[in-house]
């Protein structure tokens, strides 16, 4: 029967922004993922010394007064991040001298808690617990917290309060959400967003995601669950996706964030279209909590909805006779179960072509940005389609038969002499059994 329901609309993105342990400028920090340098060192930000581990890749020299002003100035550390990557990619966009009617740009992003006030809270915790009596009084505790903690810190550990922060500084009123789906939240919310420019809803949206999990409870959280690298004795190693001697993530922290555009409004702007935004796919399996499921069902079915909106075959080839989709950015966090799952539903989308599709991991590199992972991550994607260069997995000394693909160890690959890369695809998964899948193109009028 036919619909009232509008064309949908081509999305492109038009501007990048990123904050990463390995630096802010794109182009530095895409040389330095190509040079496989590491940003894993030990955590300088509290005394980590007696945790089983001890390292993290820390984002260092950033310049958080930048957003000292009134109207920032209570922003915590991920949204200054979020801030930064945004000013970026808004100037990318070149949304500063050719703007767009801010009602019909809207913000998504997949933005983590903020980090709690802690030496307040501690304080008044210990001083609430009797040790003779091995009890907690909540009375005490309260009046002490009153005294001491206040409300700017609390309220800014809101994960909305990223949004906000950002319609403040970019004066934009279109529609506003975030999403918190763990290690896939930044990658959904791409996803998302560029659904609402397709249905016609707005123009524009800034999207991506931020998120900082370098702190005392952050953690040791991770550490109880056995999920992160324990390799105390060579850190800027650890990270090590699809080796076999892998045994943990490694964290990191940051911001990305890309503007979504309809193409009508970009031509119609004159702005840099840097990709075409050409399929989405979100599926859930909830599995377990903690793991997806071990045939990698949700992952394969979020890279086929990913496919199937772009219009490409995992059977398509191109002029080369490659598969084609050039290149897989894994969420690959370097965990014995992950990797080999999300391996073995690429298997299962790709069939005969899975073995020969690039498919690395820069989070062997960055760590994992945990729900900023996704958003830096499709930014290396844009990248990998301008140069025609694909990051390695650094660390990839014993491929592990188990995960049994292309990962592309240690060393970067020039795809140029076989006409580059014009299709990718970026993975991130998460705790609770979600998937998410974007499906980038380089941008054809």
């Amino acid at each position: 029967m036919p619909t009232n329901d509008p064309p949908s609309r081509r999305v492109v993105i038009t501007g990048a922004g990123w904050v990463t342990p390995l630096g802010r400028d794109i182009n530095e920090v895409w040389s330095k993922l190509l040079n496989a340098q590491s940003a894993v060192a030990p955590i300088s930000r509290f005394d980590a010394s007696t945790y089983a581990t001890n390292f993290a890749a820390e984002v260092k020299d950033f310049d958080e007064a930048q957003f000292d002003s009134t109207d920032h100035k209570s922003a915590g550390r991920s949204t200054r991040f979020a801030l930064a990557a945004t000013d970026d990619a808004w100037k990318n966009a070149k949304l500063d001298t050719n703007p767009i009617d801010p009602s019909r740009i809207g913000i998504y992003t997949g933005a983590g808690e903020g980090s709690p006030d802690y030496d307040p809270y501690l304080r008044a915790t210990i001083g609430a617990w009797d040790h003779d009596a091995r009890s907690f009084n909540s009375a005490t505790w309260g009046a002490q917290a009153l005294a001491t903690m206040s409300a700017a810190p609390e309220i800014e550990q809101e994960p909305q309060l990223t949004n906000l922060h950002i319609a403040r500084r970019f004066r934009v009123t279109g529609p506003s959400l975030n999403c918190m789906t763990a290690c896939a939240a930044s990658t959904q919310a791409i996803g998302e967003a560029a659904e609402i420019i397709r249905r016609g809803d707005a123009d524009a949206m800034i999207a991506g995601g931020a998120h900082s999990m370098i702190h005392i409870l952050g953690i040791t959280g991770f550490v109880r669950l056995t999920a992160m690298s324990t390799r105390r004795d060579d850190p800027a190693t650890a990270s090590r996706p699809f080796d076999v001697s892998r045994e943990g993530f490694v964290m990191g922290e940051g911001a990305g964030i890309v503007i979504l555009e309809s193409l009508e409004s970009a031509q119609k702007r004159g702005a840099p279209i840097l990709a075409e935004l050409a399929g989405f796919g979100s599926t859930a399996d909830a599995y377990r909590i903690t793991d997806i499921h071990p045939d990698g069902k949700g992952g394969a079915g979020a890279m086929a909805r990913a496919l199937q909106q772009a219009g490409i075959s995992p059977d398509d080839t191109d002029d080369q006779g490659r598969p084609l989709v050039h290149w897989i950015n894994a969420h690959g966090t370097g965990t014995q179960e992950n990797d080999k799952t999300e391996s073995a539903g690429v298997k299962s989308v790709f069939k005969a072509n899975a073995t020969k599709i690039p498919f690395s991991s820069v989070k062997s590199m960055l760590g994992h940005l945990i729900q900023a992972a996704g958003a830096v991550e499709l930014i290396t994607c844009l990248k990998a389609i301008e140069t025609g260069i694909i990051p390695p997995t650094a660390n990839l000394k014993d491929p592990d038969p188990a995960c049994g693909l292309d990962h592309v160890p240690t060393t970067p690959r020039d795809t140029n002499p076989q006409g580059g890369i014009k299709v990718t695809l970026s993975n991130s998964f998460g705790f609770g059994g979600q998937n998410d899948c974007v499906c980038l193109t380089r941008f054809e009028p």
